[in-house]
């Protein structure tokens, strides 16, 4: 497997559905010809699952590594515990060149401190973060896609202003060069619109950001604006964004749970939910976490795209792509560049 193309290196053995979703997923992903995946995991395995599919072996290369991290386990427990696990070794190639981006949808505590443990942090970034995208009511402006971002989701708890700043410059520059959406509309989450509503770090981050020529700062926004597409990259911190994420995500399968139990109850119902299939069917589409594959942990010199723990085989290629173009649009390269050019008051 040559560098003619991007090599997305992906830990085989995380996830709720393990290694025959990884390995379907690298499958489907060689047969595109055009990005490599480095399966890491145990080789027997994965070859014997390999043997089982249909792929361009040009497009696939495995990597053993006897470990895996549990889904339960504590982060630096088990990565001390097991140096061979596959998102350590994952992660140690990308760190080394042989693959150029990450995806895992193993343990997210050791998949950061895989990452930590390897990885550069780049110039700038006070604290890395994890982010996530949510669908919103409205495709605004030049973004051509139905999502929003927004960071931090879980990877810190509480931050000061500079970290904040620049989660808003990480999260821009995510949107442009992965949305292509080439200004971004960036915003604070806070419990009011006015500049002064919030914490004192986040205070302080609205002005620092409302000085900031590099960046379309729109302001505060609070919940409610999150599901409109109000902004396009909503930064906060992990605590709150994880709670945040939580709950959007508990919606959405809140709501095709009541159409399926309002389907099985009553015959008026059923048919009140077939006239209304075609919006139902939209909700569904809009609200489907694998179309688009995995969250992005921002901050480190190399792309890392956290897939969700019940990724299938189509949710990991979905991710796969997205690191692809992470690593092909010089993601990481582009944070660092927006960083170094904060202006001075706004540091």
């Amino acid at each position: 497997m040559g560098k003619t193309t991007h090599t997305v290196a992906l830990d085989a053995m995380g996830g709720d559905h393990g290694l025959v979703a990884a390995v379907r997923a690298a499958a489907q992903i060689s047969l595109g010809r055009q990005t490599a995946v480095l399966l890491v995991g145990d080789r027997p395995r994965i070859e014997a699952e390999l043997a089982r599919s249909r792929y361009d072996a040009a497009f696939v290369a495995v990597h053993h590594a006897p470990d895996v991290v549990p889904m339960e386990a504590s982060p630096k427990d088990a990565l001390d515990q097991f140096p061979k696990a596959s998102i350590l070794v994952a992660a140690r190639l990308v760190a080394d060149g042989a693959a150029d981006a990450l995806v895992s949808a193993g343990n997210t505590g050791a998949s950061v401190l895989a990452c930590a443990r390897t990885f550069r942090k780049l110039e700038g970034v006070p604290r890395t973060a994890l982010a996530a995208v949510f669908p919103t009511e409205t495709r605004r402006g030049e973004k051509a896609d139905p999502f929003s971002l927004i960071l931090d989701v879980g990877a810190t708890l509480h931050v000061d202003a500079d970290a904040l700043v620049a989660f808003a410059h990480m999260g821009s520059a995510y949107a442009s060069r992965i949305s292509k959406n080439p200004r971004p509309r960036v915003a604070l989450l806070s419990n009011g619109a006015e500049p002064g509503k919030g914490p004192p770090e986040f205070v302080e981050a609205h002005r620092r950001l409302s000085r900031d020529p590099n960046l379309e700062f729109i302001g505060n926004v609070e919940g409610v604006d999150l599901p409109r597409g109000t902004a396009d990259v909503i930064v906060t911190e992990g605590f709150t964004g994880n709670v945040v994420l939580k709950m959007l995500e508990g919606i959405s399968e809140t709501v095709v749970d009541v159409a399926r139990y309002a389907y099985r109850s009553k015959l008026a119902w059923r048919l009140g939910l077939f006239m209304l299939r075609g919006g139902i069917v939209q909700l569904k589409q809009l609200t489907d976490w694998q179309q688009y594959g995995g969250a992005p942990i921002l901050g480190f010199d190399r792309p890392f795209i956290k897939a969700h723990g019940r990724s299938n085989a189509r949710a990991l290629a979905n991710a796969i792509k997205v690191a692809h173009k992470a690593a092909q649009s010089g993601l990481c390269r582009e944070i660092e560049n927006q960083l170094s050019a904060l202006p001075g008051d706004a540091r």
